[in-house]
């Protein structure tokens, strides 16, 4: 074995000894943090039906564990969905946590997990309307040290700005997950534009225009300013 080839071999071992040990121990933090998700979710269904008792019985929470890595919860007409990601990411250069200290001190606490938080309607999955829009209104970062911060929507984003000073725990994730299921409720559904549904092909009736032709979704006609890509459709149109 040439010099060449053992120093390429030891960078080879050297990154498993760290970079990929790192990974490993994120991965789990993220999947300890998202198994408190769905104990939360599951405990919360539990504690608000039995306070929804005696009114309209389509009222109600609804808890299912998809999956090792996602979760759903029904809230009345709204769909919640929690994935966590299997692999391990770092923040792109532009991305600005890697503007606090914490990260500048040490380039590995940039590793992060990710918990994503999507809302849907939940007629959407009911009546299998596979083109309705659902929305990522959060996503929760975790990494080696067990340290937290969300990126989100409005109030989803700026209650959670201290990644380096804590550690998550159930009560800061009780706070996501409650502040995400109100930030959901807070939104209606909006009437589509009338131009986008004035025309039908006979192919769109057969199949029920209501499900085909009507993509859904509850900020339809409402653009956020981080919409990328409905910025893009508007500019080439």
């Amino acid at each position: 074995m040439t010099e060449e080839t053992a120093r390429r071999k030891g960078m080879i071992v050297d990154s498993l000894k760290s970079k990929s040990v790192l990974k490993q121990v994120v991965f789990d933090n993220t999947a300890t943090a998202f198994m408190m998700v769905k104990d939360i979710l599951k405990n919360l269904a539990k504690e608000v039906n039995g306070q929804l008792t005696g009114i309209d019985p389509r009222i109600h929470l609804e808890y299912t564990d998809r999956s090792n890595f996602d979760a759903q919860l029904m809230v009345s007409a709204d769909m919640l969905l929690f994935s966590m990601h299997s692999n391990i990411f770092q923040f792109d250069r532009e991305h600005p946590a890697w503007k606090t200290a914490y990260i500048q001190k040490n380039k590995f606490n940039a590793y992060s997990g990710i918990i994503n938080i999507y809302n849907f309607l939940a007629d959407s999955f009911k009546y299998s309307r596979l083109d309705d829009l659902g929305y990522l209104i959060a996503r929760i970062f975790i990494n080696h040290e067990n340290q937290y911060f969300v990126e989100g929507k409005r109030q989803m984003g700026m209650l959670f700005t201290n990644f380096g000073n804590e550690a998550f725990s159930i009560e800061s994730l009780q706070k996501i997950v409650y502040t995400a299921i109100n930030y959901s409720l807070e939104f209606d559904l909006l009437v589509p534009p009338y131009d986008t549904v004035k025309i039908a092909s006979v192919g769109q009736a057969e199949s029920k225009i209501q499900h085909s032709r009507l993509i859904t979704g509850k900020r339809l006609g409402f653009q956020f300013n981080s919409d990328d890509v409905l910025d893009a459709n508007s500019k080439q149109t």
